[in-house]
């Protein structure tokens, strides 16, 4: 559900990080990429704390406007707060709308020019003030209940405390091998059954020891905690990230209208950018006839093509200035064709496809 953030006289929840320096990850190559023009209109799918969204919104200037969602209503108050903060004009500069983005298809648009965007970027990455928020849950650095909620009051939610508690010992070892390719799955899932007969594990700290007892001292990872990839794989389960992100996926193209829209994704680990490169790739596809066809009839061309050949990673300054890039990749995508033309075309391909493979197999 979607629903238009509403001012609020104080925050239960980071009181005080309105107030520091947000450092958004890839800035200087989100910005590159996505080239705002004067009158652009944005959409931030993630807008967190308005760090890429205050940027990419000053060189739209004049005239440009963004659209902010956030899934997190207390995030999406610090967003407003930062863009007021940065001297825009909320109503006529930007709006900022509490969703997921897997809605953007469906939502309530506050006025007709924020309708058509020519620019999207959305950043997949946990903001920093959930992370550092114990209360939230969704790191083991501080102790805090185990919850990891995106948004508590989505219906259906369920928090990771209820899933350690409530999932079999297949489904734990399903979730923690998926998502966050745990090579010690299934045995963290057995002490973890083991355990919550003994006392229940409702603390990041406890589950973090949890799983440390879970798997031998010696194998252990070297650059990240043992638990890293269980805390991983449980906010994804929490708060479906991958679903979610699949669903965007599959709109992101009817979204691109115009020619020259573009859009930007950072991703922060392999089973987000598998899911963006698949699909920023099938957007660039030209030809849809059948393989066994010997040559081409369909006519159909490109309607998009890649911003980039590969993704763009963070250079050694910015990771030694924000740790947080290390594992950031940004990858990019623009229309080149205007997307009504490209539906009449591609019903007349695939009709001509049609027709000449009845044709060419009556000739065998």
């Amino acid at each position: 559900m979607t629903t238009l953030l509403k001012a609020r006289s104080s925050s239960r929840m980071f009181k005080k990080c309105h107030t520091e320096v947000h450092t958004p990850v890839l800035l200087s190559q989100v910005c590159e990429m996505l080239s705002p023009n004067p009158g652009d209109v944005i959409w931030d799918l993630t807008v967190g704390a308005a760090g890429h969204a205050a940027t990419l919104l000053r060189l739209a200037q004049p005239n440009g406007f963004l659209l902010g969602i956030d899934r997190d209503p207390e995030i999406a108050e610090i967003a407003v707060k930062n863009l007021e903060a940065a001297g825009f004009i909320r109503g006529k500069d930007f709006e900022i709308l509490v969703s997921r983005f897997s809605e953007i298809a469906s939502i309530d648009f506050p006025n007709e020019i924020s309708k058509t965007p020519d620019i999207i970027l959305a950043d997949l990455g946990v903001s920093s003030l959930q992370f550092d928020e114990a209360a939230r849950g969704f790191s083991f650095r501080n102790d805090g209940p185990l919850n990891m909620q995106m948004n508590a009051d989505e219906k259906g939610s369920r928090n990771a405390a209820d899933i350690i508690a409530n999932c079999s010992l297949s489904e734990l070892e399903h979730i923690f091998r998926t998502y966050g390719e745990e090579k010690w799955s299934r045995r963290i899932a057995s002490v973890i059954v083991e355990q919550r007969q003994i006392k229940p594990i409702l603390t990041t700290r406890s589950l973090r020891e949890t799983v440390a007892s879970a798997v031998p001292r010696k194998a252990w990872p070297q650059n990240v905690d043992v638990a890293t990839r269980v805390f991983q794989a449980l906010r994804i389960a929490v708060n479906n990230e991958l679903g979610e992100l699949d669903t965007m996926l599959e709109q992101l193209p009817a979204l691109l209208k115009k020619n020259g829209s573009r859009a930007g994704i950072i991703s922060f680990h392999s089973l987000e950018d598998r899911r963006v490169k698949q699909a920023f790739r099938a957007m660039t596809i030209g030809c849809i006839c059948p393989k066994e066809l010997p040559c081409c009839v369909c006519g159909h061309t490109a309607e998009f093509k890649l911003l980039s050949s590969g993704g763009l990673t963070a250079d050694k300054q910015e990771v030694e200035n924000n740790p947080r890039s290390r594992s950031a990749r940004l990858r990019g995508t623009i229309r080149i064709k205007n997307a009504d033309q490209d539906l009449g075309t591609l019903k007349n391909a695939s009709h001509n496809v049609t027709n000449d493979m009845q044709s060419w197999h009556s000739q065998e």
